[in-house]
């Protein structure tokens, strides 16, 4: 794929969608007319291929020059792990904890009440989340141009140097800093921006930055990237001397971040699997989801009026229309039409996109608790220097896409609706399309649309600036609209979080101009990229204890899954199931199967074999629920629950109770009624992240300890 490039709809190189794909002995010749200069790169785009290195840049220089600078230098940033990339994502499926562990991100409940947080967590554990998370993958290495540091000595003194910086890593997004004199930012997405001295800057995945540095005399300036959540750092020396070092970049204080969302009562946890497979509301904006930016607590206007908006049920807001809304000093609010009565209050807003919320910059006497907690990663520094905005007189088709996901199955979706349920987003090259992104996650999603560049509505109004990537931070929103496609207004185009893991969880689109497809891709069905997003992932775990032996075995796509579970006491109680469960929901799901176990404690001479079904749930603040009946109607309900309390030290328990209802092959006989209870309880210590030691006391087994292994 030619990130960023406008090319005709055959070559854009996502394969099966329009490109055919390139088999093993096969060459793809790629020929396409160059439209435009600037920075730009270039990846595999086959499942998880550009996590390996399958990526590399691009420049393309202008007919002229414009901008004054001596020489150049191609930086590309990058991630890199020693796992295969596919084994990093079952990873992220089965929810282990261990990437997070080691590299010191995780937050434990020891540190969240020695930090007075304990109701944050709880809010977060309602709202079935475990925190603040903010990067997923552990990586033992960050590199620029493939080291992590760097020298390049043969700049001298006193030269101008444009950087063009690429970030091409798969899931991780970097804070840059500069040492010496500030550099000056000149290109966003390999278009050029109206200049302006800038030295920390956040870029998200698959974004490019141009930065015009000064050679420093007698020293050598530090360029360094810090991983978002403060977990490594990469760094390349530019001249020769004394290191003039870059700021340092201090880690995300994510337990804060808790407290502070915590106060603000921001709804989190939105669905990333609806009930309804395929309904993608992504025109209708709905209260299960809100939208983030308006959890204003406290909004104050000059000190008389007040806006509660918990209590704003029947407030009118039309927001559409305020983009870069000079927000004046005096009383007077551009653009904004208030009616007050009495009784109600009614605004239209609706086209307040790309209000500035700076606290610098919010309305006279407004008070914003709290939501300066994302205000860094907003675009407003980057203004084109030309006008970007479109005839007034051009319809505009508005599309809403809420961000949503599940940590704990670790899918990724739009509106709740992954890629293998949605359908195509069908758009006009006569219309202005307009996307809002609205992020009810607690991850950045940078979001890219293949073949286009659009309209980032920022503060700059008609200057905002054009991209082909748009970094969407969590819990915020970002606007933007494009219109017609360079000449190339034909064919289906691909739509996606650019974080690669998130892309293969369903984050992801097919936006379609419903145009007929090219006959040359006839013989390749664009579901196979489709399919790549809903694959099945099988994992397993064997605990082998000194009271205890038990195996589960499971396979799971988006809504499927098969689990096989054998649990062996040496006192002689033996318990094996197989179930297939369906996710109706992310946190519903029905199953059906087969259990067999002992009649009779302490014996193995008789075994009972009985039909199960029943529901699986995930409860608020994050119980496993599972109740069930078998064919001799006898009731069963289960719950479970682990927390992590210190770094690597978890504690585990579980509690069932069964009753039997006196019924023998469905027909009642005189017996009494009787219940069985069993329930373990016990911690768990991670080793690797396929090993852990463990201890237990369970009711029927007694007590024990030994290994846990995944696999």
């Amino acid at each position: 794929h030619w990130h960023g490039l406008l090319l005709p709809n055959f070559y854009d190189g996502v394969p099966y969608l329009n490109t055919p794909p390139i088999e093993p002995g096969h060459t793809q010749k790629y020929e396409f007319p160059i439209k435009q200069s600037g920075t730009y790169w270039y990846h595999s785009h086959t499942m998880l291929q550009e996590q390996s290195g399958v990526y590399g840049s691009i420049v393309i220089q202008p007919k002229e020059k414009v901008l004054d600078y001596d020489k150049e230098l191609v930086l590309v940033l990058s991630d890199w792990t020693n796992e295969k990339p596919m084994n990093v994502l079952r990873n992220l499926k089965r929810g282990n904890e261990w990437y997070g562990i080691k590299k010191g991100t995780a937050i434990p409940l020891n540190q969240v009440i020695a930090r007075g947080a304990f109701g944050a967590q709880l809010d977060f554990w309602r709202q079935r989340m475990e925190g603040a998370d903010i990067a997923d993958v552990y990586y033992p290495a960050f590199l620029i141009n493939g080291e992590e540091t760097i020298e390049y000595p043969e700049f001298k003194t006193g030269e101008k140097i444009r950087l063009r910086i690429i970030n091409g890593g798969a899931s991780t997004s970097f804070w840059m800093t500069f040492g010496g004199e500030t550099p000056v930012l000149v290109s966003s997405d390999g278009l050029d921006v109206v200049p302006v001295e800038r030295n920390k800057t956040f870029i998200g995945v698959a974004e490019t930055y141009d930065f015009i540095v000064t050679v420093p005399q007698d020293a050598k300036m530090e360029f360094r990237i810090t991983a978002q959540d403060g977990s490594g750092t990469a760094s390349a020396f530019i001249g020769n001397g004394t290191i003039l070092p870059a700021i340092d970049v201090a880690r995300p204080d994510k337990i804060a971040m808790m407290q502070k969302m915590a106060k603000m009562d921001m709804k989190m946890g939105a669905h990333a699997l609806k009930f309804q497979p395929g309904k993608d509301e992504r025109f209708e904006m709905k209260e299960e989801y809100g939208m983030q930016m308006g959890k204003m607590e406290g909004m104050k206007m000059d000190g008389e009026m007040k806006m509660d908006h918990s209590k704003m049920k029947g407030m009118k807001m039309d927001h559409s229309n305020m983009a870069g809304m000079d927000m004046k000093k005096d009383k007077t609010m551009s653009g904004m039409n208030m009616e007050m009565s009495k009784d109600s209050m009614s605004m239209d807003y609706s086209n307040m996109v790309g209000m500035n919320m700076k606290k610098e910059n919010t309305m006279p006497g407004m008070k914003m608790e709290g939501m300066d907690m994302f205000s860094e990663y907003n675009y407003d520094y980057l203004k084109s220097p030309e006008k970007t905005n479109y005839d007034k007189n051009v319809p505009v088709k508005e599309i809403l896409l809420n961000l949503t996901g599940n940590m704990n199955r670790y899918i990724w979706s739009m509106n709740g609706v992954p890629l293998s349920e949605a359908d195509n987003i069908k758009i006009n090259n006569k219309e202005v399309t307009r996307i809002t992104f609205n992020n009810l996650t607690m991850m950045h999603h940078p979001m890219h649309l293949h073949g286009h560049f659009f309209r980032v509505l920022n503060e700059n109004g008609e200057y905002s600036p054009l991209k082909h990537t748009v970094n969407v931070p969590p819990m915020q929103k970002m606007t933007i609209e494009f219109y017609g496609n360079n000449g190339d207004e034909y064919g289906d185009w691909f739509f996606h979080c650019h974080i690669l893991y998130h892309m293969m969880g369903g984050m992801a689109r097919v936006v379609s101009y419903d145009t007929p497809r090219d006959p040359r891709m006839d013989e390749f069905p664009a579901s196979k990229i489709i399919e790549e997003t809903d694959k099945w992932y099988s994992w397993g775990l064997v605990d082998a204890a000194s009271h205890t032996t038990g195996f589960n075995l499971m396979t799971s796509n988006i809504r499927n899954q098969f689990n096989a579970s054998f649990e062996y006491g040496w006192n002689q109680n033996l318990e094996g199931e197989i179930t297939y469960e369906r996710y109706l929901h992310d946190y519903l799901r029905v199953f059906g199967g087969v259990n067999i176990e002992n009649e009779t404690r302490d014996s193995l001479d008789k075994f009972s074999t009985t039909a199960v079904v029943g529901i699986r749930y995930l409860t608020p603040y994050l119980f496993n629920l599972d109740v069930r009946v078998d064919n001799k109607l006898r009731p069963r309900i289960g719950l479970g629950r682990s927390i992590m309390i210190f770094p690597k030290l978890s504690v585990f328990g579980y509690y069932e109770y069964q009753i039997d209802l006196g019924f023998v092959d469905d027909l009642p006989i005189n017996k009494d009624f009787t219940s069985e209870t069993v329930w373990s309880a016990g911690a768990e210590y991670m080793l690797s992240r396929n090993f852990s030691l463990m201890g237990s006391y369970d009711n029927r087994f007694g007590a024990g300890g030994g290994l846990s292994i995944r696999f």
